[in-house]
Formats: C-alpha cells, structure tokens, sequence
C-alpha cells in the first residue's frame, strides 16, 4: 500500500477501497450486512498483508 507510519492511514485507505466494491454489490441487491462483512474482511486481511509484507 503506501509508505506511511501511521496504521489509521492504511487501515482507512484499505476500507475505502473494499468499501467501493461492497457498495457496487449492495447496490445490485445483496444484503448491507453482507456487504459490510466483505468490507470488513478485506480491510483487515489488507492490513495484515501491508503490515507484513510491506513494512
């Protein structure tokens, strides 16, 4: 992801594009709590791929 140190900034950045997907879906007829769960997920597994992978 980006270069930073501070781990709000990733953890934002990373919802914001899961977020995107998520919205896209919901908006085709599948339900808010999955879509949040997907958002979720992907937020977190990003952190952690960015956390060790990239740091």
């Amino acid at each position: 992801m980006y270069k930073n140190s501070d781990p709000v900034i990733s953890i934002v950045t990373a919802a914001v594009g899961a977020g995107s997907a998520a919205y896209i879906s919901v908006s085709q007829g599948q339900s808010v709590l999955t879509g949040l769960g997907v958002t979720a997920i992907a937020t977190v597994i990003a952190v952690m791929v960015d956390r060790f992978y990239y740091r």
